[in-house]
């Protein structure tokens, strides 16, 4: 394993990802942050298998989306490459490669009851997991960060891209937000970054 890789996962769980590594013989990079996404997997048209991970995750959540993405190459490896990239296949392999993982001694006791249920159905992406992203966020370095879970209705926003948004009413999982160029409606993450612009009065969602 890539000394650089044990310098962003839990000590105790070294051992384990050395082991996934070495059987899988994959190239592993950590990337500065990318906004759009915490990992990635691909083949190389060297034929080399590459994972990404952004830098910026914190020990647990980068841990996280590494297995997320070997669980992509076995999968595939596995299964075929015909197989959806987040369908049962790729869900049973993540599950199976995740157990080993969480134990009192890789993961703070909080979160194994919310890992365990995630990883009941695991999903494309842990952000979707509103309780679980909140609970990973709270080991992040950078604690100031605001999340549009957090505004008022009727609060004008702003995303790493510039666009500006208005935030509406929240459905079921995610909230209602209308872009002020365009007009159009958008629904949010909970969990998605964001600046706070200014407040709108008589804002109808």
């Amino acid at each position: 394993m890539p000394e650089s890789i044990s310098d962003f996962i839990p000590k105790n769980a070294t051992f384990l990802v050395e082991s996934l590594l070495s059987k899988d013989n994959l190239v592993v990079k950590v990337k500065s942050e990318r906004k759009t996404k915490h990992g990635d997997y691909r083949q190389l048209p060297n034929g080399l298998h590459q994972i990404t991970v952004n830098s910026n995750l914190n020990q647990y959540r980068f841990l996280i989306t590494l297995i997320h993405e070997i669980a992509h190459f076995e999968a595939f490896q596995n299964y075929g490459r015909l197989i959806k990239p987040h369908g049962k296949e790729w869900k049973m392999t993540f599950q199976h490669l995740m157990l080993p993982f969480l134990r009192p001694e890789i993961f703070p006791v909080e979160l194994l009851p919310l890992l365990a249920r995630h990883f009941k159905n695991p999903k494309a992406t842990s952000d979707t997991d509103e309780q679980l992203a909140l609970a990973l966020k709270q080991f992040d370095e950078d604690l100031d960060k605001t999340y549009v879970f957090q505004l008022s209705s009727g609060q004008k926003f702003r995303l790493y891209n510039g666009r500006v948004f208005i935030k509406g009413e929240k459905r079921r999982k995610r909230i209602e937000c209308v872009e002020v160029k365009t007009g159009k409606l958008y629904l949010f993450n909970p969990n998605a970054e964001v600046e706070i612009l200014e407040s709108v009065r008589n804002f109808v969602s």
